[in-house]
């Protein structure tokens, strides 16, 4: 990846992993990114939302952020709801390439599959794969898994977002965008 500058705008896409669901204002994963990079983290996360419905909304979110990044984390309550996975990851290669067709770089935020044993769904590595993007793929697997760190089974609390938050920058970093 190239590295951001200074006053680089991130635009955090998803669900309620994103918007901070479980943790008080302030400590979802945009918010401790923001300040872990000194520079402004969008939360686009809205709770409940299906990948079908993020893919309709991208672009709108896309055109009033001008970002120059996307967090994409999304496909949580797809899985959750057993639906199809084939679809999901459409849905999610949809949303790369829409920003992708206009020069925004993507890094890919793994969610766990539905299973006994946490660990992230399969398909967000074929995405990663497929467009030589970044992938932090075990984070949210990680902090589900631990449960001083969660809220509920399915979303962390502020700890577990700062964990997710510092695997991020870390990962940004690994890649060259700081």
């Amino acid at each position: 990846m190239a590295p951001l500058a200074p006053d680089a705008r991130v635009l955090a896409f998803g669900d309620s992993l994103t918007r901070g669901t479980g943790a008080g204002v302030g400590q979802s994963y945009p918010d401790h990114l923001a300040r872990l990079l000194s520079r402004p983290v969008i939360n686009a996360g809205v709770p409940g939302e299906l990948s079908a419905q993020g893919l309709r909304r991208l672009a709108d979110a896309l055109a009033a952020e001008q970002p120059d990044l996307l967090l994409l984390c999304h496909g949580g309550n797809d899985i959750l709801r057993g639906l199809d996975k084939t679809q999901l990851q459409a849905n999610l290669q949809g949303m790369i390439d829409m920003a992708q067709a206009q020069s925004i770089p993507v890094v890919l935020i793994a969610v766990p599959q539905r299973s006994l044993l946490l660990r992230a769904e399969p398909l967000y590595q074929a995405l990663a794969e497929d467009n030589d993007i970044p992938l932090l793929e075990g984070v949210v697997a990680e902090v589900l898994g631990e449960p001083r760190w969660r809220s509920d089974r399915v979303h962390p609390n502020a700890t577990g977002y700062e964990h997710i938050a510092r695997a991020a920058k870390a990962l940004l970093a690994e890649a060259g965008a700081l």
